[in-house]
């Protein structure tokens, strides 16, 4: 009964100007296809249903085929057995460096399940429910992990994770890319369009200048003797508050206004012939939003595992918490949305291979970041936007590097060498920088000191 409403829900369209057609109740809607959509879509591989479609049984066949597309649809189907073991290793007491590691490990196929589940449900609900799925879950993993993370008071923890996320889409994924995209196309001009590219990086100057807000009043604060933490704490909450409204805005402009910038277009013939299995969605509406549910469920577990055995990995490993979490968890966790990128400037595609760097980098800066201080202060957790100053400055180098590198609208694989080496000497300083981190009540308690000697 699913499948056949499945069948009648979506059909592919790639020759209506690469935007898919849906139908529903006899009506046509145009689902434009995002640089996000496209990308994972390439770790994804077809489904041959021919044994299953002879089950006669249609509860049995709808859980089979259920499991043959979301299970083992993917090219990272090899990565799930490590699911049960990072349980397992949990429930049976193993090393807890080898429960991070197998944690770690499981949430690279979760993640790119869940980006396919979103766009699976985005079939049904149209265009704009789908661009909002997708603007809410596309982190998901980062999400959560923060969300876990700021529930055990490990502030220094989500800021790390988080920073490394923005680092990690704006030098590594986009310098990688630019920099295969270049070595395969050097008989070929590499260009974009910079729309879309111009209005990310509006928006992650915006969200650098709320990180160097906070910062820069604690300096003066502290020059002149006065208490900074409360109202460095106020200034972080009243800046999130704006970010979030600068990331509705964004929604608004990307699904509404202009939705032309952000709808990537990739009708080549090759592409057409790899991708066209995947202009109809596989599973129906309710097994999407049940699965969906369930690897939600699953990532949260992982995550509570990944937070809870970060600083014994550190121990054994010998290496600081900030390079575990700036460098080594966005590299796991957003494996397969970065390798989509890769192989799509690989395809001298880069207009999709920015939309995936930008677009992530656009979304932890100015939707995830500003949330988990929301979260926080409902949680009664004191997380501001003073993410220290190598922190701090790593950023807005990285930021305004990435900006000057995309002025042009042409690309080459000089470019992409230079956001990689900028992305190494990042690490480098992370991996030797091994000074504890200042607690915020360590905080409170320094500047109080402070003020009592004044007085």
């Amino acid at each position: 009964m699913e499948s056949s409403n499945t069948q009648e829900a979506a059909y592919m369209g790639m020759e209506n100007g690469g935007l898919l057609i849906s139908k529903r109740s006899g009506k046509e809607v145009r689902i434009g296809r995002t640089a996000h959509s496209i990308s994972s879509s390439s770790l994804r591989k077809k489904s041959d249903l021919q044994s299953i479609s002879k089950i006669r049984f249609g509860l049995l066949k709808n859980i089979l085929s259920n499991l043959q597309e979301v299970i083992l649809g993917t090219k990272l189907a090899i990565l799930f057995p490590a699911v049960p073991m990072a349980i397992v290793a949990h429930v049976y007491g193993f090393g807890r460096e080898w429960i991070f590691a197998l944690s770690l490990l499981a949430l690279t196929p979760l993640a790119e399940r869940v980006s396919f589940l979103t766009e699976q449900i985005a079939y049904y609900t149209g265009p704009t429910v789908g661009g909002l799925l997708n603007a809410t879950c596309g982190n998901a993993t980062e999400m959560i992990i923060a969300i876990l993370a700021l529930s055990q008071n490990k502030i220094e923890v989500v800021k790390y994770s988080l920073l490394g996320s923005i680092l990690s889409n704006l030098l590594l994924v986009l310098g990688t890319s630019l920099f295969c995209g270049g070595l395969a196309n050097l008989n070929r001009e590499q260009k974009f369009d910079r729309k879309q590219a111009d209005v990310n990086c509006f928006l992650l100057l915006l969200g650098l200048l709320c990180h160097i807000l906070p910062i820069l009043f604690k300096v003066t604060a502290k020059t002149a003797h006065q208490i900074v933490a409360l109202p460095t704490l106020n200034l972080s909450r009243i800046c999130s508050i704006i970010m979030l409204i600068a990331y509705c805005s964004y929604l608004i402009f990307q699904l509404w206004t202009h939705r032309q910038f952000f709808e990537a277009d990739d009708q080549d013939g090759e592409e057409e012939d790899e991708e066209g299995s995947e202009e109809v969605a596989v599973i129906g509406f309710w097994s999407g939003f049940a699965w969906l549910v369930g690897m939600t469920a699953v990532i949260a577990l992982l995550s509570e595992y990944v937070v809870g055995t970060i600083e014994a990995a550190s121990e054994s490993w010998g290496i600081s918490v900030s390079f575990i979490s700036i460098i080594l968890l966005p590299i796991v966790g957003n494996a397969a949305e970065h390798a989509g990128a890769v192989i799509f400037a690989f395809k001298n595609k880069l207009d999709i291979t920015l939309g995936v760097a930008l677009g992530s980098a656009t979304q932890i800066s100015m939707f995830v970041v500003p949330l988990c201080v929301i979260v926080s202060w409902i949680m009664g957790v004191d997380m501001d936007l003073d993410f220290n100053t190598i922190e701090t400055g790593c950023l807005a180098l990285s930021i305004i590097i990435t900006a000057f590198t995309l002025q042009d609208g042409t690309s080459h694989y000089m470019k992409g060498l230079v956001l990689l080496l900028c992305y190494f000497v990042i690490g480098v300083c992370f991996a030797l920088n091994k000074t504890p981190p200042v607690e915020p009540n360590m905080l409170n308690i320094a500047n109080t000191s402070i003020n009592n000697i004044v007085i």
